[in-house]
């Protein structure tokens, strides 16, 4: 490199730290400390990928029209931002930095776009399906402290899809299932029926499933059924459970299986008696066990 050259790339350098340390300096009347704080470190990491990848003008604006066309497509029932983060990454990396280990405890997961306030109560043994379609599956289980002591009275919320794939929110008739809550007994213990998961695509017809596809990944989510715990005292916890065997589990489009979080489905054949004694006919069933490990907040 010639003298001159060096020059050159040394002004164009110092160009590029002093723009970003007057933005940084911009900030610093700002009284909040802790927005200070994010909005600095994301103006550093910012500014560094631009000058690292030497963003050109042409992408910062296909940029743009991406965020943009992720926020018109966004309304009251679809939220192409968190489906962004999830896609990402973002969303199991916060659960991951805010969920710090504790030993036993059950893993967090990523929430998803799917959770509605006010799902229907049910009682021990209910049943959350609403009508949707989908083979049956009794759940069952205890929840418990670090101790292995039972907690009565956590709230269990749960949401899951259809066989169609789909929530019930992502219908245009209001109609509500698979999705309710119930809370634990005197000893923990829950049970409830659902619906066997099965796998289903993210949203993918819109800027998301663009870059879905544009960079050859797959939009489908392993199946899950979704947990939400909460108990007085206790960290709340968002989780799922997965189906062990299925085969998209190290392809979950938002990455959020976890080992511990693989748990049996088992099938039982038509006619084999329910552990509540309901009658389903000809129809086959599964079972499944999820004891759930709440920690301290």
């Amino acid at each position: 490199m010639s003298t001159d050259q060096a020059a050159i790339n040394d002004v164009q350098a110092t160009r590029e730290r002093e723009l970003t340390d007057r933005v940084l300096a911009s900030f610093a009347g700002t009284d909040d400390e802790r927005l200070r704080y994010l909005l600095c470190s994301l103006t550093e990491h910012l500014h560094a990928f631009i000058r690292e990848v030497h963003l050109t003008e042409t992408e910062w604006n296909k940029a743009i029209e991406f965020l943009t066309a992720v926020g018109h497509i966004t309304d009251d029932k679809r939220q192409e931002f968190i489906l962004l983060s999830d896609v990402l990454g973002a969303s199991m990396q916060t659960v991951t930095v805010n969920n710090e280990a504790v030993a036993g405890e059950t893993e967090a997961t990523v929430f998803g776009p799917f959770f509605v306030d006010d799902a229907p109560a049910i009682e021990q043994g209910g049943d959350i399906s609403g009508g949707a379609s989908g083979q049956p599956c009794w759940v069952e289980g205890r929840v418990t402290d670090t101790d292995g002591k039972p907690i009565p009275g956590a709230r269990i919320e749960v949401w899951e899809a259809d066989d169609d794939g789909y929530y019930d929110v992502q219908y245009s008739d209001d109609r509500v299932a698979g999705r309710g809550h119930l809370y634990s007994d005197d000893n923990g213990n829950y049970r409830f029926w659902a619906l066997t998961p099965t796998p289903y695509p993210i949203p993918h017809d819109g800027p998301v499933g663009k870059l879905l596809e544009a960079t050859g990944r797959t939009p489908m989510r392993a199946s899950h059924l979704h947990f939400m715990v909460t108990a007085e005292g206790k960290r709340t916890l968002i989780t799922h459970i997965f189906v062990r065997g299925d085969d998209r589990l190290d392809q979950d489009a938002v990455f959020g299986v976890k080992d511990s979080l693989i748990k049996d489905f088992t099938e039982q054949s038509a006619g084999t008696p329910t552990p509540d004694g309901r009658d389903l006919g000809n129809r086959t069933w599964t079972r499944t066990r999820f004891d759930i490990v709440l920690v301290n907040a």
